[in-house]
């Protein structure tokens, strides 16, 4: 497996689904800590996690695992201050940087391994949806990277391919297209056994 560095984005304020869902549970696990372990199972050179929203309830979720906790006091600025707050903290590292979130329910090791196995240089690689986009998680070149800091407000890494010169690679998983923003698609996830009922 190719040598990278991981982010995953925790400090959202969930405040559509009006609770942290960092911290709803796949298997009694909260999703913070699941995803974190997805991410160190990669074996990166290191995993930052960004905090925010619901700081200290977060930072217990991952109590004793491998990870540096950063929090990012602009989190209510949306996702850009994140990226660029996790982003500070890695200290450019040269290494491809694979980003994840915590409210894709269904996603896998096997997700991440078929981004770090894409390895194509200086090529950006995302997970395309389908008909439903395309998103996180990615697998950021070191060039790219060097544009988090322009970043603004809370459109996120889109900005980041708007030139077709940077097009970057589709790994295809539409199941990833379900992600958990709201009361009713949390319903949505427990009814279909991807994360626990209350």
């Amino acid at each position: 497996m190719k040598r990278h560095t991981a982010l995953l984005l925790a400090a959202g304020g969930s405040t559509r689904l009006g609770r942290p869902k960092q911290l709803l549970r796949i298997g009694g696990v909260p999703l913070v800590r699941h995803v974190a372990r997805l991410l160190l199972a990669t074996q990166p050179d290191h995993l930052v996690v960004v905090s925010g929203g619901a700081d200290a309830a977060v930072r217990e979720a991952l109590a004793s695992l491998n990870v540096l906790m950063v929090r990012n006091e602009d989190w209510q600025t949306g996702l850009a201050s994140s990226l660029r707050c996790g982003h500070q903290a890695l200290a450019q590292s040269g290494l491809p940087l694979l980003i994840a979130g915590t409210d894709q329910p269904r996603l896998t090791e096997r997700h991440l391994r078929a981004l770090l196995e894409q390895g194509l240089g200086d090529k950006d690689i995302i997970t395309s949806y389908g008909e439903d986009g395309r998103g996180i998680p990615v697998l950021l070149s070191p060039i790219t990277q060097g544009r988090i800091e322009n970043l603004k407000g809370d459109t996120g890494l889109r900005q980041l391919w708007k030139n077709e010169q940077a097009a970057p690679v589709c790994v295809n998983a539409p199941e990833l297209g379900f992600d958990i923003d709201t009361p009713e698609q949390r319903d949505t996830a427990v009814r279909n056994g991807w994360i626990d009922p209350d």
